[in-house]
């Protein structure tokens, strides 16, 4: 079976378990809840994977979304979905999610092989990852393959590591952007918008689901996904972040570490002018998007992973950005991809979003965009639990 294939099989897998159990998170690889749901909204702060899911016994001390980003690596290392490692009872009954297969069994000795080697030989540094080896496979190949040895030399135009391109420097590209938005006076002039189009994805099951965004300047930002179900709600209030979906793990989940750093990345961007004062460094390099010459600023701040931002060569405009987030096994990508710029009271603003990563990958298709709307403070707001329609 191809990834792609898999893919299109998980999808399908999410709709049934939700159907079946009523509400499951869009995930791979997780484990059972230990808690009600009741009980893991009122805890304060993060909660820890083994605090809520069952039989936890390697990935312990790790906060909830970590532990979902960590079942993103494996899928995405070995091409697997939920069903590849856990029990199909899992149709029918969620607890089954805990149950030790042998896949499970032996996932728990790779995971005690690898940190171990990150500690002998590199200093605990997380040098090796489930994709080092499997590389999308689930076997890792011992054997070198000519295919690939003589085959197309393929960069990646999403590598963390970039090489420096001297004939550019960020101001240029910067400036370039603001220019080709409308200029920062016309953009100094939003302070806030409200979004309305539809979403899409594998949590939806391919359906295009009605959403709403709401943004306001500097940085808060609210999602809300009109699932049939009940409203899914995604919050950043400009400091803190929270997830009240139905395919989450938990009926509110705190965002943490580099997942906290995507929500509010996703909010900063709803107002441009403050992305570049946002990273303490830069670095300029260069590459090719879908054939069109493509302009890559990193940015970086202290005791964090660095962010792509890539800016197509003619227009100027943002097509894509890429950011990383730590997981116990290895660092896992989440890929933004931008088109459709309008005219939005003078500001050019994407209304066509691609958002990917390990876990899924949703569309967003906004059909109107109204500028300067009074939004409540409330709406930005530590959100509600989901709480699916009776």
């Amino acid at each position: 079976m191809s990834f792609g294939r898999r893919r299109a099989w998980f999808g399908a897998l999410v709709i049934i378990s939700a159907c079946a159990l009523g509400a499951v998170g869009a995930v791979r690889l997780s484990a059972e809840p230990a808690r009600q749901a009741g009980q893991a909204a009122a805890t304060p702060g993060p909660l820890m994977s083994e605090n809520y899911f069952k039989n936890i016994q390697v990935l312990k001390g790790i906060p909830v979304d970590e532990f979902m980003d960590t079942m993103g690596m494996f899928a995405a290392s070995l091409g697997y979905d939920c069903a590849s490692c856990h029990s199909s009872q899992l149709y029918n009954d969620r607890a089954a999610f805990a149950i030790a297969t042998p896949q499970i069994q032996r996932a728990r000795q790779m995971i005690v092989m690898m940190q171990a080697i990150n500690k002998q030989y590199f200093g605990g540094q997380p040098r090796m990852s489930c994709f080092t080896c499997h590389r999308g496979q689930d076997r890792p190949g011992n054997i070198p393959s000519l295919a690939i040895q003589y085959g197309e030399l393929m960069d990646d135009p999403n590598a963390m590591t970039i090489f420096p391109d001297t004939r550019n420097t960020p101001e240029q590209v910067f400036t370039k952007y603001i220019t080709a938005l409308g200029g920062a006076q016309r953009l100094a002039a939003l302070t806030s918008y409200v979004a309305t189009g539809t979403y899409a994805g594998f949590n939806t099951g391919g359906s295009m689901i009605p959403v709403d965004v709401y943004a306001k300047a500097p940085n808060q930002r609210t999602q809300v996904v009109h699932m049939q179900a009940g409203d899914a709600t995604k919050t950043f209030d400009g400091t803190q972040a929270w997830a009240a979906e139905g395919w989450r793990p938990m009926p509110l989940l705190q965002l943490t570490g580099g997942n906290l750093e995507g929500a509010q990345l996703e909010a900063l961007v709803q107002f441009p002018t403050g992305i570049q004062k946002a990273y303490a460094t830069w670095q300029v390099s260069g590459t090719l998007l879908d054939g069109k010459s493509t302009a890559i600023l990193q940015g970086s701040n202290p005791n964090q992973l660095p962010v792509n931002f890539y800016f197509d060569a003619d227009s100027g405009l943002l097509s894509r950005i890429v950011r990383w987030n730590r997981t116990a096994v290895g660092i896992v990508p989440t890929q933004t991809d931008f088109s459709d710029y309008r005219d939005v009271n003078g500001v050019k603003i994407p209304h066509h979003l691609v958002l990917t990563w390990t876990d899924g990958q949703n569309t967003y298709e906004f059909k109107q965009i109204r500028p300067n709307v009074q939004i409540e403070a409330a709406r930005f707001s530590r959100p509600a639990p989901y709480a699916p329609k009776q």
